[in-house]
């Protein structure tokens, strides 16, 4: 069960930083997030990396995470960014807001796909929503939408990641496909984790303590 409920609980926290932080540009924000993009990446290259191997052929396994890799970037021209914390959105587009929407769900939806029989990458998957929830939350506190309209894209947000999940683990189709699915989200965490970890910082001390994060980061990925 809390393969399910952590992604909605993620969400959740995220939500409450973002209220204690209000338009504030939290350090603390952008140290969760390199300590994600780190726990993230860790777990993909330790976790499903060997797991798809043993099951695709080696030039497939390539071929669809190069996809995945693709895929990221495309979501990414919609999405502005948003799944690595770093948004570029005009508050006043509702259209381009409906298409973030879009393209945010259906990251959140693949993320869900390696949970089914890793149940390691719910902790990566955890970690990595609470502060992207915080970014999003905190853009959409600035935006013209009603309360009621964030609200909804908050729970429909939330409800994605575990509706992967149990179609992964509820549906032959998604079993029959689910080592090149797998493949595929390596290709987008690949993607996600590097443009966190390889941004440029802001000064001296924050570079050392986005160090130390990222590695804290792989540790803890390793062990568990």
């Amino acid at each position: 069960m809390n393969k399910y409920l952590l992604p909605v609980i993620a969400i959740f926290i995220g939500v409450i930083i973002a209220f204690i932080t209000k338009k504030q540009k939290s350090i603390g924000t952008k140290l969760l997030l390199s300590f994600s993009g780190a726990f993230l990446l860790a777990l993909a290259l330790f976790e499903l990396l060997p797991e798809v191997y043993h099951h695709l052929e080696p030039k497939q396994t390539g071929l669809f995470i190069m996809l995945g890799i693709v895929m990221q970037i495309v979501l990414e021209f919609f999405s502005k960014g948003a799944e690595h914390g770093h948004p570029d959105i005009d508050n006043d587009d509702k259209k381009f807001q409906l298409v973030l929407f879009i393209s945010l769900c259906i990251h959140s939806f693949l993320e869900g796909f390696p949970i089914h029989e890793h149940n390691d990458m719910v902790y990566g998957v955890l970690i990595h929503k609470i502060p992207i929830a915080a970014l999003i939350t905190s853009f959409l506190f600035q935006s013209n939408y009603s309360k009621v309209q964030i609200i909804g894209f908050l729970v429909v947000f939330a409800v994605m990641t575990p509706l992967g999940t149990y179609i992964s683990n509820n549906t032959i189709l998604a079993t029959d496909y689910i080592d090149v699915v797998n493949a595929i989200v390596i290709g987008i965490f690949l993607h996600i984790a590097t443009t966190i970890l390889f941004e440029s910082s802001e000064g001296h001390k924050f570079n050392l303590s986005k160090l130390v994060m990222i590695c804290l980061g792989i540790s803890i990925a390793h062990f568990i």
